[in-house]
């Protein structure tokens, strides 16, 4: 575990210069991070259903979809608090044992992602995850369809103290990257994850193809939107 990153890295979180004005492209990033669910593997389907085997195990009832789902991008020990206090351990508990066996089964490939990578780096960016996830499952996660290899960094909820929305996950990639915060962006599905880019100073991208609605990834802070990483690729690219 880290503790808070510099004051140096801390003191940008105003609004990024890396915006070149008039034009659909993003200039001066160095580095791109991502967030994992949602954005670059679709696992949906795994939380939704892993959500549901655990409440109806544990309450006697699975929650309603917008209940169970509204949250995705916190840690889910976060989450599960928050459905149920005195039952949240044992949640969890379940909630894991279940996603851990049919994770293979029900985890799935957004198109195009493995093709925007190889872009993104061919034009000379560096790239990270940061996930909300615990790193050995993100990495079982990226492993599933090879993409590991196109990041040196992978943030989990375990790698951290402090998570999203806070910035300090963000910021503590940026840190370990050798980079200033305002010189990267941050691509995620999740109002959190919006928030925490804003508040980090990093250059906020919408992936609209996730767990939220565009509005309320608007009403989080973000600055860019993209319906597909080949629309990601055209933002950091331009092709």
């Amino acid at each position: 575990m880290q503790g808070r990153p510099s004051a140096t890295l801390r003191c940008m979180i105003t609004e990024p210069a890396c915006v070149e004005e008039g034009s659909g492209r993003i200039e001066r990033i160095e580095v791109v991070l991502f967030d994992l669910d949602g954005t670059l593997i679709d696992t949906l389907g795994l939380i939704r259903e892993s959500m549901r085997h655990a409440t109806a195990t544990v309450l006697g009832a699975p929650l309603p979809d917008d209940v169970l789902m509204r949250n995705v991008g916190v840690p889910l020990a976060v989450q599960m608090r928050e459905f149920s206090p005195e039952h949240a351990e044992e949640l969890l508990a379940v909630y894991r044992e279940h996603n851990d066996r049919v994770h293979d089964l029900l985890v799935k490939e957004y198109p195009g992602v493995e093709e925007a990578l190889e872009a993104l780096l061919a034009v000379g960016l560096r790239l990270g995850v940061v996930t909300s996830k615990l790193h050995r499952v993100a990495q079982r996660g990226l492993d599933r369809f090879s993409l590991g290899r196109f990041f040196e960094l992978l943030v989990g909820s375990d790698d951290v103290e402090i998570h999203k929305p806070d910035p300090f996950p963000l910021l503590h990639a940026a840190q370990v990257m050798g980079v200033e915060p305002s010189c990267c962006a941050y691509v995620g599905d999740s109002p959190h994850d919006m928030t925490a880019a804003r508040a980090a100073g990093m250059v906020a991208v919408a992936a609209t193809w996730g767990v939220s609605t565009v509005e309320r990834l608007r009403e989080a802070g973000a600055q860019h939107e993209a319906r597909s990483m080949a629309e990601v690729t055209a933002l950091f690219a331009g092709r």
